[in-house]
């Protein structure tokens, strides 16, 4: 079972870090997949920076989210953050 999120920092250029409750962070590159329909709102840099965490997953709007599988399996472990 993947772990939920319980924290996030989307970055200036279209990463997401994401720190897991069981501690580990992963950093997840949202450039592919802004030019699905799905997520192509969150090329403006303004609304991509309101990335939060909801129900244990990364959210923007009510209606665009990240797959905690998503976010979990291919994003990569970043080690030394606090």
């Amino acid at each position: 079972m993947t772990p939920d999120v319980i924290e996030v920092r989307p970055l200036p250029d279209y990463t997401l870090l994401a720190q897991f409750e069981t501690g580990e962070w992963r950093r997840f590159d949202m450039h592919a997949y802004l030019h699905y329909p799905a997520f192509m709102a969150l090329q403006d840099p303004a609304l991509f920076q309101r990335a939060h965490v909801a129900h244990g997953t990364v959210v923007w709007t009510d209606e665009i989210d990240l797959s905690l599988d998503t976010l979990y399996l291919r994003g990569k472990s970043v080690k030394g953050l606090i």
